[in-house]
Order: structure tokens, then sequence, then C-alpha cells
């Protein structure tokens, strides 16, 4: 398949909603995940980090997300993912994004969700995560929404330059 560009903060379509996938199993959604998958490795391989990607990243909105989570030991496409329970309990993160190149934010994420989506197949699944894949899960379903990572920043004191985050913790 292909890499794909990434868009960037200011691009309008990073805050339209994406709508529901009306056939997962359809050949151009395969293709879709095809390139989120090619663009995530890319990315992960140039820049040194990345675990998921959502479609509205690559300029599609439609509701599939591509998770790679190596250290959760998850890796799949989500198609039509929609958050269906979350923990009372909620953790504050600092959340890197493609879209949000050379920025840090810190936000608040519930501790652990509950995902019902589709696969590629068309099979309906459900993903309880915690800890890092779910406030991964959430900033990916997010994207689909129209939300940012900047939209959920804790604090308006709650976002850094990428450069100072690495500097600043590399001292600690």
């Amino acid at each position: 398949m292909a890499v794909k560009r990434i868009r960037l903060l200011g691009d309008p379509v990073l805050r339209r909603k994406s709508p529901v996938v009306g056939d997962p199993a359809a050949p151009r959604v395969a293709a879709l995940a095809q390139d989120l998958r090619d663009t995530l490795v890319a990315f992960r391989r140039e820049h040194g980090y990345g675990r998921g990607i959502a479609a509205p990243q690559v300029g599609a909105l439609e509701r599939v997300l591509v998770i790679d989570a190596p250290k959760s030991g998850f890796s799949s496409t989500l198609v039509n993912p929609e958050i269906t329970g979350q923990s009372d309990e909620t953790v504050v993160v600092w959340d890197a994004c493609f879209s949000l190149p050379g920025l840090m934010v810190e936000v608040r994420r519930w501790a652990a969700v509950v995902v019902d989506y589709i696969d590629l197949g068309g099979v309906k699944r459900t993903l309880q995560a915690s800890g890092e894949l779910s406030e991964l899960l959430q900033h990916e379903i997010d994207h689909l929404d129209g939300i940012l990572a900047l939209d959920r920043a804790a604090t308006p004191h709650s976002v850094w330059s990428r450069e100072e985050w690495e500097r600043q913790r590399s001292e600690d």
C-alpha cells in the first residue's frame, strides 16, 4: 500500500467527526488500514515513537484506527470503535501526537476502558484495556470525533515543547 502524509494541527479534517463505516469488511477499509499501518511504521522508524494512528490523521474521514502497542501486546485494526465503559479512576499522562509534532500535552484519561469495535473480518469484538493501552485508545478514538490532545490539556500549563520535555526528563 502506501505511506500517507500525516495531517497537522490546523488542517480542518482533524476537527471533523468521522462517520460510521457501513461495511467494515469492505476491501477499501482493508486498504485504508494497510495505509495506516504503513504510515505508522514509517513514522516510528523515522521518529522513534508511535503506537497508533487514526484515519483522519491521513485525511480519511472514516472510523478506523490501527494500534500497534508492543508493550501492551496489542496490535489490531479497529473499525467503528466505541468506548462503552470506563473506570472511575483517572490518571494524568503526557500525550504525544503525530499531528502535533514537537508538542507534549499533559492530559487526564480514564485509567481503564472497555472498547467495542469491529475487526476487518466484520467480527464484533470487545477489548478491556488499562494503563498505556487505555490511554492510547482514548487518544485515537478522540481523533475520530475531531478532538485533539490540546482539547484535553489538564491545565493551561500542560502544553510543552517535546524538546524541553525530553531535556527535563533526561536531567532527572
